[in-house]
């Protein structure tokens, strides 16, 4: 919305307060950041041999609109800076992935299969992580 904060105000101070309200950001959009109709085609890049799963990934990114590779670049770059400073924050590849996969990347209608979805999800968000140089460049 519109509204003014002050991130000074020490409400903002809870590092909890500021995630949730990333995560509550991306969960909200009427698409998530990948969209529904790839979602299929993440979960089968993340299922080929290991050395194709980033290129695949890669692949995919280019194919989502302008808009989401460009916030999706600008959220990983960040969330690779959450996992570097790691020994502070006690943020892994792993429990980054665990926060995030299942609010950007979800598919169009739940079916019985949640769990393996949330693996595969988790997955993705990790290797992209991992993978952040080669799939988005320096």
């Amino acid at each position: 919305s519109d509204e003014k904060l002050d991130l000074n105000d020490s409400k903002w101070e809870d590092i909890h307060v500021i995630t949730g309200a990333l995560k509550m950001f991306f969960r909200e959009l009427p698409e998530p950041l990948f969209t529904y109709n790839h979602f299929n085609d993440f979960v089968n890049a993340i299922k080929q041999e290991p050395r194709q799963r980033a290129p695949a990934v890669k692949d995919l990114i280019k194919q989502l609109p302008k808009p989401n590779q460009d916030t999706m670049q600008v959220l990983f770059r960040h969330l690779k800076r959450v996992v570097e400073n790691g020994e502070k924050n006690r943020m892994t590849y792993q429990s980054i992935a665990i926060v995030f996969g299942p609010t950007l990347l979800k598919p169009e209608k739940e079916t019985g299969n949640i769990a393996v979805h949330t693996v595969y999800q988790n997955q993705i968000v990790e290797l992209i992580l991992l993978e952040l140089n080669s799939i988005f460049g320096r």
